[in-house]
């Protein structure tokens, strides 16, 4: 029942083959029993048991409230959610419970999502791996595979200086291997230069980073204002659309989502590529490209020409000022965005006090790791330089 995608639970939830009780309570044994991933930071167990009872009295009535109702989902630990402890796996914000949830994070309760936890991630965001944070890294399901070790004892040569087990990619670490897991249906991450789509490719998963402006980003802990976007983890792309419906609109606490209408909308079985017409930017062949991604999008490209679909070669010469462009605004938003954490309103305050600039200076050295200084560093000498 737990491999299932999402539309096919929800499919056994409406039949009544499994109850939403019994479907949260195998969750919570796969948490438990996968605990050693470190994929969730916050475990709700008894929020999670309380919103399946909930959904189950809503089926026996038949009044569902849609595709989501009863089923298991996670939460990044950048999402505020009212009375549950949101860190950002940082110390800055090591026991902050927020009054509010964000606004993705009411919309999938409101349509009866009950929520497993919060997921570990690379604090406050900045990280590709899910291993700078402070509850350890989180490893990899498929490292523990019998494919994988089968894999291994097969090329001990391509392994032998490898670790006992395999990065998630981030910095949605955490929501990506519970969803590969088997702990959940679908899980919110956050994309601000690929935080999604990245652990995604790692996990095996679906990663979404919707358009800009599309999901509110109302309550999600800022990295670069300008960038981010609450992203989707699911086990299929029907799921992806199924949750991205839920959560799409335009929110009066957030200014820069699109204010025209949305419309939920859902995929069809089979998609005609006929006259779809797929650019391959000729810059991405950059040095250092693996044969093995080579191959695969080489053989994704002749799957869209068997299809019916129009492959063509494209050029985007600025391809090459792309990264620097990234971390000079990356950065120089990251400092202006952690400014706010200065051991006075919430969040970690130094006990070294015996002057104000003191106690700034040792609250954001605590609170901070080596990663984030160094950003909120080079942020602040492009921001003063002229």
């Amino acid at each position: 029942m737990l491999g299932l995608t999402l539309r096919e639970v929800s499919l056994a939830l409406r039949e009544g083959k499994v109850s939403p009780t019994e479907l949260c309570q195998r969750c919570l044994h796969f948490i438990r029993k996968t605990k050693f991933l470190n994929a969730y930071v916050t475990v709700t167990e008894e929020i999670a048991l309380k919103q399946a009872e909930q959904a189950e009295k809503r089926f026996l009535k038949g009044e569902t409230l849609g595709p989501l109702d009863g089923i298991p989902i996670a939460v990044k630990d950048n999402f505020s959610t009212a009375s549950i402890q949101t860190t950002c796996a940082s110390q800055m914000l090591k026991g902050y419970i927020p009054p509010f949830n964000a606004t993705v994070v009411q919309k999938l309760l409101d349509q009866g999502a009950v929520l497993m936890g919060k997921t570990n991630l690379d604090e406050f965001a900045m990280g590709s791996g899910s291993t700078d944070t402070i509850f350890g890294p989180v490893r990899n399901p498929w490292g523990y595979s019998r494919q994988y070790q089968e894999r291994c004892a097969q090329n001990p040569e391509d392994t032998k200086d490898s670790s006992d087990w395999l990065i998630t990619g981030g910095s949605s670490g955490g929501s990506a291997a519970s969803v590969a897991s088997l702990t959940c249906f679908a899980s919110l991450g956050s994309d601000t230069g690929g935080s999604t789509r990245n652990p995604a490719a790692y996990c095996g998963v679906v990663g979404l980073k919707p358009t800009y402006g599309l999901l509110s980003r109302h309550g999600l802990i800022p990295l670069v204002n300008s960038m981010d976007v609450p992203g989707i983890l699911t086990r299929s792309v029907h799921d992806a659309a199924t949750v991205l419906g839920v959560l799409g609109g335009h929110d009066p606490k957030d200014s820069t989502t699109v204010p025209e209408p949305f419309k939920p909308f859902s995929l069809p079985d089979e998609i005609d590529v006929r006259n779809v017409c797929v650019g391959i930017p000729r810059e991405y062949h950059a040095p250092g490209l693996s044969k093995e991604i080579l191959a695969h999008w080489t053989k994704a490209a002749e799957l869209f020409e068997k299809a019916g679909a129009r492959v063509v070669e494209v050029s985007l010469p600025h391809t090459q000022h792309s990264i620097v462009c990234y971390h000079v605004l990356c950065t120089a938003e990251v400092a202006s965005n952690m400014a706010r954490f200065d051991g006075l309103e919430y969040g970690h305050r130094s006990t070294i006090d015996s002057s104000t600039e003191v106690m700034y200076a040792s609250t954001r050295h605590e609170g901070f790791n080596d990663v984030v200084r160094g950003r909120i560093l080079s942020g602040n000498y492009f921001l003063l330089k002229q």
